[in-house]
């Protein structure tokens, strides 16, 4: 029998949770071909959501194309116009041969070097030389449009990842040519979005950045636990099990109603369950989750400074005076400088989330192995 709970992977149809207000608004600004920037941490289910809005618009406007490309391996602009060029066209033909015509007719300075795999369902593969690339930018970064224009069509370009172009040689540069082609385009819109939340923020909320004021900002919020609870319910049923409503809500509680957590956990308990999901058996899948994820905490532990595990010990015990005389001494932490400087690098490094003023941990099962492990002995 197949797991009822998706993690690690796009999750669909069923296993789709929630989301609803975020889906429809996307829809929205994807038919509408409005710029979206979707912010929140890593496991959030921001691809999800991209995936689901993507088909929910596209079966609504049969002249709208959505073309996906994930910077996550990308680290160079030749990279990425190769890329750009071969997610383009193969979301914009219908067929292989299509694609290869349209690879040569929609270039006029540059030569697209095409090859094709074994197998005539996949994608055609574009190359480019980077010196001619270099010099004629502009036929790759207006690729979208100009196909959009010639053929009738609305593309979004939704980018994963995107936070990946700050590790280019230039990446100020490449922004500023970016927004300088992007902002011009009337056929074409682009959601962007990627897993390192204060990257995003920097580029899209820092007004010396280009990308600034790019477009409509989507922040996720957790799902609740109201509806956690009724997707827990409805998926133990599909598979003719059953969970109590204390479990239930227990499951969202121990992993702070962290989507990808959520699924995680909820698939432990639903292998150890025969019949009814109890607490008792959720408290066993979550010792075993900490257990499994233990080695990786013990790793990411071991990259922090002194001063960082003294503040995060502080934070874990609820302090909410940290920088208080008191506090210091009894945490050992040497000043309110250390505080700052602690509290940047564990943002930066994606332990901690800084909301609206309020610190808290990305990872909930990372926290409660601090709490119950590493600050116990």
């Amino acid at each position: 029998m197949e797991t009822p709970f998706i993690f690690g992977k796009i999750a669909t149809e069923k296993n789709f949770t929630d989301r609803e207000k975020e889906t429809t608004y996307l829809v929205q600004y994807f038919t509408s071909l409005i710029n979206t920037i979707i912010i929140s941490p890593r496991g959030w289910g921001k691809s999800s959501l991209v995936n689901k809005a993507a088909k929910l618009a596209m079966a609504q406007d049969s002249n709208l194309r959505i073309c996906h490309i994930d910077l996550f391996n990308v680290r160079s602009e030749e990279h990425f116009y190769s890329l750009l060029a071969q997610k383009v066209i193969a979301a914009t033909s219908t067929k292989w041969e299509e694609a290869i015509e349209n690879a040569k007719s929609f270039f006029s300075h540059l030569v697209p070097k095409i090859s094709i795999g074994t197998d005539p369902t996949n994608e055609v593969s574009i190359d480019f030389d980077w010196e001619e690339v270099n010099r004629n930018p502009d036929e790759v970064l207006d690729l979208a449009e100009k196909i959009a224009r010639k053929k009738g069509l609305k593309i979004v370009i939704c980018v994963d990842e995107f936070q990946n172009i700050a590790e280019f040689t230039d990446p100020d540069y490449f922004q500023k040519k970016l927004r300088s082609h992007w902002q011009l385009h009337q056929s074409v819109a682009y959601c962007l979005y990627g897993s390192k939340r204060h990257m995003m923020m920097e580029v899209f909320t820092d007004s010396s950045k280009p990308f600034y004021k790019f477009g409509n900002l989507m922040f996720l919020n957790k799902i609740e636990t109201p509806c956690l609870v009724e997707f827990f319910k409805s998926r133990f049923a599909d598979t003719g099990k059953n969970i109590s409503d204390e479990a239930s809500h227990l499951i969202a509680k121990l992993v702070d109603n962290h989507p990808y957590y959520a699924q995680q956990l909820a698939q432990l308990s639903w292998l150890r369950t025969k019949d009814v999901c109890t607490v008792e058996i959720v408290r066993e899948a979550h010792t075993a989750l900490v257990e499994q994820l233990s080695l990786l905490f013990v790793i990411i532990t071991e990259t922090l400074t002194t001063q960082q595990l003294n503040y995060l010990k502080a934070l874990i015990a609820g302090e909410k005076a940290i920088s208080s005389t008191e506090v210091m001494h009894r945490y050992q932490i040497s000043s309110t400088t250390s505080i700052s400087r602690s509290k940047a690098a564990l943002i930066k490094n994606d332990i901690l989330d800084n909301k609206a003023g309020e610190i808290s941990f990305q990872d909930p099962i990372y926290a409660y192995w601090l709490k119950t492990e590493y600050f116990a002995k």
